[in-house]
C-alpha cells in the first residue's frame, strides 16, 4: 500500500502527464519554409513532450513498491536540465504568429521579468529534486516531487493559455 505522501505524488504526477499530454497533442507540422521563430516554437513542443515525459516517468516509477533508483534520477536529471534550458526555448516573436497551435501566451516577452522569476523558481525545485533523486533517498525524492510540480505548474497559470483546436 502507497504511504500517503507517495500516493499524493503519483497524483500530481498523473496529472502532469496528463496536462502535459493534452497540452501538446497538436497535430499540426511544422512548415517546410519555417524561420527561426517557427522552428523555435516546434521544439519547444518537442521539448515540453520530453519534460512531461520524464514527470510522468518519475511518478510512475514513485507508485511501484520498491522504486528504481536510477529510473528516478534520470528522469529527475531530464527535468532539471528542461528546467534549466527552458528560458531558452521562448525567443521573442516564438508565440503564436509563429506557431498558431502555440500556447505561449504574449506575458512571457511582455513580463519578463515575471517569467523569468517563475522559471527560475522551477529551476531551483528541479535542482533540488535532482539532488535528491541522486542521493537515492525515496522519501527525500518523493517530498521534493510536489515542490517541483507545483514551480511547473505555475507558470501555467500566467504564462500558458488553454490548448487551441
Amino acid at each position: 500500500m502507497m504511504s500517503k505522501g507517495a500516493a499524493l505524488a503519483a497524483a500530481f504526477g498523473i496529472g502532469a502527464a496528463i496536462a502535459a499530454g493534452g497540452a501538446f497533442a497538436h497535430d499540426d507540422k511544422m512548415p517546410a519554409n519555417a524561420n527561426a521563430a517557427t522552428k523555435a516554437a516546434y521544439a519547444r513542443h518537442v521539448n515540453f513532450e520530453k519534460l512531461g515525459a520524464a514527470f510522468k516517468g518519475l511518478n510512475d516509477e514513485l507508485r511501484k513498491g520498491s522504486p528504481d533508483k536510477a529510473v528516478l534520477a534520470a528522469n529527475a536529471k531530464t527535468i532539471n536540465a528542461s528546467a534549466a534550458a527552458l528560458p531558452t526555448w521562448f525567443p521573442r516573436g516564438s508565440g503564436v504568429q509563429a506557431r498558431p497551435m502555440s500556447e505561449a501566451k504574449a506575458e512571457i516577452w511582455t513580463d519578463a521579468a515575471g517569467f523569468t522569476a517563475a522559471a527560475s523558481n522551477f529551476r531551483t525545485e528541479a535542482g533540488k529534486l535532482n539532488t535528491v533523486a541522486a542521493s537515492g533517498d525515496i522519501d527525500a525524492i518523493k517530498a521534493q516531487v510536489r515542490p517541483t510540480f507545483m514551480a511547473c505548474k505555475g507558470c501555467h497559470e500566467k504564462f500558458r493559455q488553454e490548448k487551441k483546436g
